[in-house]
């Protein structure tokens, strides 16, 4: 145990972990009394923000009295005390650097106030505002992120498959002829990890393959149509095999854009109708340039529908993969018009049980990793969820790629029988996609 310290919580930190107060171990937090008034006009909404400042704003008022602003109250057994800052004085010491009397500056009073208060303790701004940070060290305070849910290593997202080689080729050749595959262990020196994906070499022949994690044996994959949609190459059919596997519960799909991460997940879904009462897409609304949707014309759903479009184009390239006369086309509107079919913005399936739902949660790398908890501790009976998206682009401003919901739902549940993750590598769009991806 190190010495102890004060934390100095910014308001966006409370907006991304309402439970952030329970991971700062023994250590006392204080909050600037503008971070009340910031959490005031996040109360309304049904955005995840929206429900973090109401929920840290109940514990808030279970916890205090009036010693919070005084000697402070206690957090639990092995935690720390939390205390209220008061609004500094005008003279205070940052208000001379930053004349402007704004939230931000006023969190900066609060830490030089703390700071003098307690001398021989390190005192910490911990915010995920980088400008922030940037000012808080041009006054010489010590400041970090909020690290408690970032993960350490992206290589992760990387480790969808593995390539092996100098296999003996009599095990290929029985991989390739056994319906129920061949015991890793006869094949692998090591233990694979639950529904990792393979590419096994010899020097005359080669098998694509998963090890099933219920079976122990690693099973051939096959480039099998699925819904109109045929894999294009070797991580697509990886993802069809693990999006079509009844037994994994939970599939994260990674990958630069256009290479048919949602595509593929709706082609699953779609193949497997009859085994769910309905399949669900969503997506979090991130509006673009700071313009709030609240401006946009119509009710509710008018105003998210422009969001929802990708989703709506998958459909469509499914659509046209058939005449207009399939059976497959038919189905499709079925269960558009039925409600077995819906699109729609991640904010209005808050609060439901998924039950016997294929869930499909695109752009997920806009998620915060208590949204992933939020929306996957939803899953009922007979629900598999999909969430697919790119870590390298991220429209939410306190998110980055060691941060996001998405990689920390595969740093967490790596190993797991009921999960599975792949990464797709190569862009199947157009050859102009490809390029802008690479190159751009």
């Amino acid at each position: 145990m190190g010495a102890k310290k004060n934390f100095i919580l910014d308001t966006n930190v409370i907006l991304h972990d309402s439970d952030c107060l329970k991971n700062f171990q023994e250590n006392d937090i204080y909050l600037p009394i503008v971070v009340f008034e910031e959490l005031d006009k996040f109360k309304k909404g049904n955005e995840q923000l929206n429900f973090n400042a109401r929920e840290f704003v109940r514990e808030l008022d279970r916890l205090s009295d009036k010693s919070l602003f005084s000697v402070g109250v206690p957090l639990g057994n092995g935690l720390g005390r939390l205390f209220v800052v008061q609004n500094a004085e005008p003279d205070n010491v940052v208000f001379k650097h930053y004349p402007v009397r704004k939230p931000d500056h006023e969190i900066l009073a609060a830490v030089d106030v703390v700071s003098r208060k307690h001398p021989g303790m390190p005192t910490i701004l911990v915010t995920k505002d980088i400008n922030l940070r940037l000012k808080a060290r041009s006054l010489g305070f010590e400041t970090q992120d909020y690290f408690t849910d970032k993960v350490n290593n992206l290589d992760i997202c990387e480790d969808g498959s593995r390539t092996i080689e100098d296999i003996d080729p009599a095990m290929i050749d029985e991989i390739y002829s056994s319906r129920q595959g061949v015991e890793a262990s006869q094949v692998l020196h090591d233990t694979p990890v639950a529904n990792e994906c393979f590419i096994l070499k010899s020097d005359r022949n080669s098998v694509i393959c998963r090890y099933n994690p219920f079976s122990g044996a690693l099973e051939k994959v096959s480039k099998k149509t699925c819904f109109g949609i045929t894999p294009r190459n070797t991580e697509q059919a990886f993802a069809l095999a693990l999006l079509n596997d009844p037994d994994i519960k939970l599939v994260a799909l990674t990958g630069k854009a256009g290479t048919g991460k949602t595509l593929l997940a709706l082609a699953a879904a779609l193949s497997q109708s009859a085994s769910y009462k309905q399949i669900l897409l969503a997506r979090p609304v991130v509006a673009m340039s700071n313009k709030d949707i609240g401006f946009l014309p119509g009710d509710a759903k008018e105003k998210v529908a422009p969001y929802m479009q990708p989703l709506f184009d998958n459909l469509t390239v499914i659509r046209n993969q058939f005449s207009p006369s399939a059976t497959e086309l038919k189905h499709i509107d079925e269960m558009q018009a039925g409600g077995q079919l819906v699109i729609e913005a991640l904010a209005f399936i808050r609060g439901r049980s998924l039950s016997e739902t294929y869930c499909i949660i695109d752009e997920a790398q806009n998620l915060t990793p208590n949204e992933i908890k939020t929306i996957v501790t939803r899953a009922g009976e007979g629900t598999k969820m999909v969430f697919t998206g790119d870590i390298q682009q991220i429209d939410q401003p306190y998110l980055d790629a060691y941060s996001n919901g998405l990689v920390y739902m595969i740093d967490r549940m790596k190993g797991q029988r009921l999960f599975a993750h792949t990464n797709l590598v190569k862009g199947e769009r157009s050859e102009l996609s490809e390029l802008a991806s690479n190159l751009l």
